[in-house]
């Protein structure tokens, strides 16, 4: 069985790309080749294999500051802004408006982000279609999240099992190349361990 490498400057690009790293070892990895550290998982992850593949470092974009004066007072007709950002005022709003349950998960961002322009008005019905639609949907977890996809799936597929386990078998096939999907095949680590 092939192991992992530990992530050094002579893997290539491929190499790289087909394990799973922590982004502990992906930060470590950037500072101690004067690489940035900020931003997500993938975007470590693609500063990386940029480096691996041309041994540029690349520079993350600036990031612009949010069009026009920040908001201050929210009500239904007001119009959502461009490169909103879920501040505190957002927040108080979607409360008096929501309720206590209000939360800004992660499909709920998306749908203001792309939607600039509309009215909040149009914020909360989404808001409530959004969370129709995902009691009825599996959540697709960003690829970031690999672990709690992978725990998910293996609990989806095995009720009984415990999160020992489930943990036991995420740590073996992280140590695979390829994909970190869970698969019926990764059980075996469980009985192959179990004999030893």
């Amino acid at each position: 069985m092939e192991t992992r490498p530990e992530l050094h400057t002579g893997l290539s690009k491929e190499q790289f790309l087909q394990y799973y790293y922590l982004l502990e070892e992906l930060k470590g990895f950037c500072r101690k080749e004067g690489l940035m550290t900020t931003g997500s998982k993938s975007e470590i992850t693609k500063r990386i294999a940029h480096y691996l593949e041309t041994g540029e470092k690349l520079t993350s974009p600036v990031r612009k500051s949010p069009a026009g004066k920040l908001i201050e007072n929210i009500t239904r007709d007001t119009k959502i802004e461009k490169n909103i950002r879920c501040s505190q005022i957002h927040r108080a709003f979607f409360e008096t408006e929501i309720g206590p349950k209000f939360h800004f998960y992660l499909a709920f961002q998306k749908w203001l982000k792309a939607n600039a322009g509309k009215t909040y008005a149009d914020a909360i019905l989404a808001y409530d279609e959004l969370q129709t639609k995902s009691k009825h949907q599996k959540t697709i977890i960003d690829r970031q999240f690999e672990y709690n996809t992978y725990i998910r799936d293996f609990f989806a597929a095995n009720q009984g099992l415990s999160l020992e386990q489930a943990i036991r078998c995420w740590k073996y096939k992280k140590g695979l190349p390829g994909s970190n999907h869970y698969e019926e095949a990764d059980l075996d680590v469980l009985k192959k361990q179990d004999e030893n």
